[in-house]
């Protein structure tokens, strides 16, 4: 299997079974809070990872996140950990512009693990947008860059640039590109349980007995 195909499979597969076989192997994965904001289809793709911060004083050298915009493609998924804290409203980490360029270069989509902005703006693009919510705060003056292509956290999260990254209307989860493999057989054996057990519900059987301590025991 190619590492295209494995993420294609990663995306199908989605992020519940997905992070119901990262808790199988005793792996954090899921971005707390972090959501869909643009409407848009699922997205999955290779982590380009930035992290922001608190402005301070001076002018930054270029505006935040737009290295790894110019560096990235088709096939990955810029995430951004932003933080903070800031004074008052928390700024947005990505906007409208970002959207446009990544949407030009082919990159899959963005998750920020802060607020975003111009949401409709990359609703009316189609790409995908991934956030704990919009605001209309400028970044400007308040975030600037701190790194970039290096390891970042998200909540108790750690993502490397290369981690696979899975979002859709569920959630984001992210997974080590080391232990992909393992994780894609414990995700496919995850869905076909479940899938035994709604074919059970069709055909008449009770929930409860459905279910039973098969479903309970699907992690261990």
């Amino acid at each position: 299997m190619t590492a295209d195909d494995a993420v294609r499979e990663a995306a199908g597969l989605g992020t519940c079974a997905l992070s119901d076989a990262l808790d199988a192997m005793g792996l954090p994965g899921v971005l707390p809070g972090v959501r869909a904001l643009s409407g848009v289809r699922a997205v999955a793709g290779r982590a380009v990872t930035v992290r922001l911060g608190p402005a301070g004083d001076g002018v930054p050298a270029r505006h935040l996140c737009t290295s790894a915009v110019d560096s990235a493609g088709p096939g990955q998924v810029v995430v951004v950990a932003h933080p903070g804290p800031y004074e008052g409203t928390a700024p947005a980490g990505w906007g409208g512009i970002l959207s446009l360029a990544a949407h030009r270069r082919g990159i899959e989509g963005v998750v920020v693990g802060g607020p975003v902005r111009d949401v409709d703006e990359a609703r009316e693009l189609g790409f995908g947008v991934f956030g704990l919510a919009p605001t209309p705060v400028t970044a400007r003056g308040r975030v600037v860059e701190t790194g970039w292509d290096e390891p970042i956290v998200i909540g108790e999260v750690t993502v490397r640039p290369g981690d696979l990254v899975v979002a859709d209307e569920n959630g984001v989860v992210v997974a080590p590109a080391d232990r992909l493999p393992e994780l894609l057989a414990r995700a496919r054996a995850i869905v076909s349980r479940e899938a035994a057990i709604a074919a059970a519900v069709r055909a008449g059987v009770p929930v409860a007995e459905a279910m039973g301590r098969d479903y309970e025991e699907m992690l261990s």
